[in-house]
């Protein structure tokens, strides 16, 4: 529960702005008596707790507000043009209905006023990275969910950091708005499920605590989608079963929810009951690098998707070369107009880190596909990993492939050192024929922000 919320509970609390940790009578105050700050940290267990998730508040919309003042007290929209999506947004513009995955359309409907800014991936993983450097000092046991998220176990890093886990949270805290220039949000409790649930209780700049005492008490009268891998089609199957608060799923037999949930039935039950044995591992193995687009109009004839695709494809590689990664099976995924998704793989006979081979696979797999539909949305993806020693060798059969990876190691060379637009393949510059009545914010095939 909130740091607030169990203000009563315990006579020791930690000011968040001073970090005075105040034994006394502090503990039955409503803001700390060394500074004045409401925002206290006091729960029975507080310092016997040190499983953590971390969550940077509205991540991309923060750093822009960060790189440019003028925007502090506006609505922020980060995301494509007028046919992409939210890929998040400020505070502010939340209070307007906007919210993340909502089509632009829709929000700009909302939140007319809205200053929407194009993404900038490169400028956000940088200050992931930044974030997850700081995190990894905190200790080794940092397993990420995302650029801007990640479990921490902090047990046994008292000595090091001559504080319990909540103070150097709180600490981390304070570290990251004065080194990074952005707020995070904390929860802390036993276990993983629990710790995220925590870290969106008091959004932004939160930190909450949600202690083995109290936990299935207060998940009892939570909607089921609070559950992690429960999604709209679930949570509608087990409603009708009768199942919509997390406190419904405590008793229920086991054999009732392998009928509804199958395998994932017991899981359910568990984390009802707030048993989450799950640790926090460290080496979170990529299952898949891929990049994708919401084209501004659809477009269903292959000469208008093939050049969107090799951008991609250039995309793709340069992240598997940037993760030291080669992909044997290729997927291209496509969006109808209607919004249905269409998955198609093939598999090469080595793996492969070159955009050429990515677009020969991807390319076969389009033609096949470009049979009348009209698509708004296009990617490509690579999976089944080795390491890029293994990668691109060609053989008798194949001595194309040697010279295709020399030819893109010298355009790699010359794009670092004179920018991505130095140089590139004439099929990129080929954009789509608009019918007469399209208008455009960006140009066809411009780069989703959630790719």
């Amino acid at each position: 529960m909130s740091g607030g919320a169990q203000r009563s509970a315990s006579r020791r609390a930690l000011c968040r702005d001073c970090l005075t940790d105040d034994d006394g009578e502090n503990g039955l105050a409503r803001r700390c008596r060394a500074c004045g700050s409401p925002r206290l940290i006091s729960h029975p267990e507080r310092d016997a707790l040190s499983l953590a998730h971390i969550d940077c508040d509205a991540f991309y919309a923060t750093i822009e507000k960060r790189d440019d003042p003028s925007l502090l007290d506006k609505p922020v929209i980060i995301g494509g043009g007028k046919r992409g999506v939210v890929s998040t947004c400020c505070y502010i513009a939340r209070t307007y209905g906007v919210r993340s995955a909502m089509p632009m359309f829709k929000a700009l409907k909302a939140c007319p006023e809205a200053i929407v800014i194009k993404p900038d991936m490169a400028k956000y993983v940088a200050v992931g990275r930044q974030v997850r450097r700081l995190m990894q000092e905190l200790t080794p046991l940092v397993e990420p969910l995302s650029i801007d998220e990640a479990f921490l176990d902090l047990a046994g890093t008292e000595l090091l950091h001559h504080a319990s886990p909540a103070l150097t949270l709180a600490r981390f805290a304070h570290k990251i708005e004065d080194e990074v220039g952005i707020t995070i949000s904390v929860g802390l409790s036993y276990a993983k499920f629990l710790a995220k649930v925590a870290s969106d209780l008091d959004k932004p700049r939160g930190f909450s605590i949600i202690g083995q005492a109290e936990a299935v008490a207060f998940l009892a009268d939570k909607p089921i989608s609070l559950i992690p891998g429960i999604g709209q089609v679930s949570a509608s199957k087990l409603s009708e079963a009768g199942f919509k608060l997390i406190g419904d799923l405590r008793e229920a037999p086991v054999e009732n929810l392998f009928r509804l949930a199958g395998k994932d039935g017991p899981r359910l039950r568990n984390l009802a009951n707030g048993i989450d044995a799950r640790k926090v591992t460290p080496d979170h193995e990529t299952k898949s690098v891929s990049s994708e687009t919401t084209l501004d109009i659809d477009l269903s004839q292959f000469d208008e998707l093939e050049p969107i695709l090799w951008r991609l494809c250039e995309k793709t590689s340069k992240r598997l070369k940037a993760q030291q990664l080669a992909g044997r099976t290729i997927t291209l995924k496509l969006k109808t107009a209607d919004f249905h998704i269409i998955s198609r793989a093939s598999r090469l006979p080595e793996p492969t880190q070159l955009a050429a081979r990515l677009f020969a696979a991807g390319r076969d797999l389009l033609k096949r596909e470009c049979t009348g539909p009209r698509y708004r949305l296009i990617g490509i993806g690579a999976s089944d990993f080795s390491p890029p020693e293994a990668a691109d060798h060609g053989d008798l059969a194949d001595v194309a492939t040697p010279r295709l990876k020399a030819m893109e190691g010298a355009l790699d060379s010359l794009r670092a050192k004179f920018g991505d637009a130095a140089i590139g393949r004439g099929l990129s510059l080929r954009a789509p024929q608009r019918p007469p009545s399209a208008t455009s914010r960006k140009p066809a095939g411009a780069e989703d922000p959630d790719a």
